[in-house]
């Protein structure tokens, strides 16, 4: 990929918005284009890109085409179809007007690289140095930061169905890892009758005997299969497969094993009153997503997920010099956003957020939280001293 300047708005394309829209507001990716100007860069992604293969589409406009796309609420295709469609987003890209755009499944490779690449932040970061430029963000003043809840892209599972799923997991990665192996070790009628279709309590038995029975059916077969990868004849690599490592660990979380009178050994799920299970911030709730977790937040909210924190500049009106009305003298402003599991307390996630700040050059002069948070006196970063006495790079110091 070779960064390039973006092409100046085609002239056709702009003769048709100045017509169409000439006493109407302006579309947001018009206003993006004039006021901002090329505000992604190719140069700021170009490291996402491969040197080989066909040429890519410019990946600074990608991201525009991304954030275009999460204002306006569009799918993939509707996303590229409004590239390929829409005047307004040719003006912004720069687009000719009977360029048809790209293909949908560009996105999603785009999305792919920027998480391989660690750029999540990146987007924000550029943004927001476009955005100081024009003074329409700056440090001092107010922020607010607040969280809310994120649900993870998995299905919902109790313990029994944790534990069966991730057997099924396991079983599933190793087979396509090693096809034959399993069926040297296991056979596979037993393990296929059991783990053949995905493990739900709509075909689980009813009775407390039986679901017992079959949560001892499946620590027993968990533990059989991680021995068996474990064991001195099998692949090496096979016990580094992830959903292996998973499988160990939801055996370790949610069973016991012990030794009868007659030397035999016994496996049973761990009972959570009388023998304990993990804290949630450790508790694995899908094989399939590690980092999910089960929260509550207040007395009528339960998820699966992650939480996001969000700081957003919060000034006050100011009147104005001719009209006399109070009206804000520049937009509200997203600032930071850090994405945690759901168990994550807000009063650990303060310090990073007003680091997060200080680090962009935007430590806001007062900065609201809700109850939630840390107080003054209780919020102390990584080197245990208050934010309020540690080096700052920006010359600005923000208070809580």
């Amino acid at each position: 990929m070779q960064p390039e300047p973006w092409p100046e708005p085609d002239p056709q394309v702009a003769a048709a918005i100045k017509t169409i829209y000439r006493r109407k507001q302006l579309p947001l990716a018009v206003q993006v284009r004039d006021m901002l100007g090329e505000v992604f860069g190719d140069e700021e992604f170009g490291d996402l890109f491969g040197v080989r293969g066909r040429p890519g589409f410019s990946p600074g406009r990608l991201m525009l085409v991304s954030v275009l796309q999460v204002a306006e609420r569009l799918t993939d295709r509707q996303a590229a179809a409004m590239a390929g469609e829409s005047l307004s987003w040719k003006y912004a890209l720069g687009l000719a007007l009977d360029d048809p755009g790209f293909d949908f499944s560009v996105l999603s490779e785009f999305r792919a690289r920027v998480v391989a690449g660690g750029a999540e932040q990146l987007a924000l970061d550029v943004l927001l140095a476009a955005l100081a430029a024009k003074g329409l963000v700056k440090a001092g003043g107010r922020q607010r930061t607040d969280s809310t809840h994120v649900v993870s892209a998995v299905r919902d599972l109790n313990r029994l169905e944790l534990a069966g799923e991730s057997v099924r997991a396991a079983v599933e990665a190793i087979v396509a890892a090693v096809p034959g192996w399993f069926e040297q070790v296991f056979a596979v009628p037993g393990w296929s009758a059991r783990y053949g279709r995905r493990i739900d309590s709509w075909r689980l038995p009813t009775a407390q005997s039986k679901r017992d029975q079959l949560a001892v059916d499946y620590g027993t077969d968990g533990l059989a299969l991680v021995e068996a990868v474990y064991s001195p004849a099998a692949p090496v690599w096979l016990r580094q497969l992830a959903p292996v490592q998973t499988l160990r660990l939801v055996l370790l979380q949610n069973f016991l094993v012990s030794v009868d009178k007659q030397g035999r050994q016994v496996i049973r799920m761990r009972d959570a009153d009388g023998d304990g299970l993990p804290p949630a911030p450790s508790r694995v709730a899908s094989p399939y997503d590690t980092d999910t977790r089960w929260a509550a937040k207040g007395d009528d909210l339960f998820w699966n997920g992650y939480k996001v924190h969000i700081s957003e500049t919060c000034d006050d009106a100011v009147p104005h010099p001719e009209m006399g009305v109070r009206h804000l003298d520049r937009p509200n402003i997203i600032t930071n956003v850090a994405t945690t599991d759901a168990t994550v307390p807000e009063l650990v996630v303060a310090a990073a957020v007003h680091a997060a700040l200080t680090g962009r050059c935007l430590v806001p002069g007062e900065h609201f939280v809700d109850s939630g948070y840390a107080s003054a006196d209780g919020e102390r970063g990584p080197d245990s001293a208050p934010l309020a006495q540690r080096p700052a790079p920006c010359t600005s110091t923000g208070r809580h």
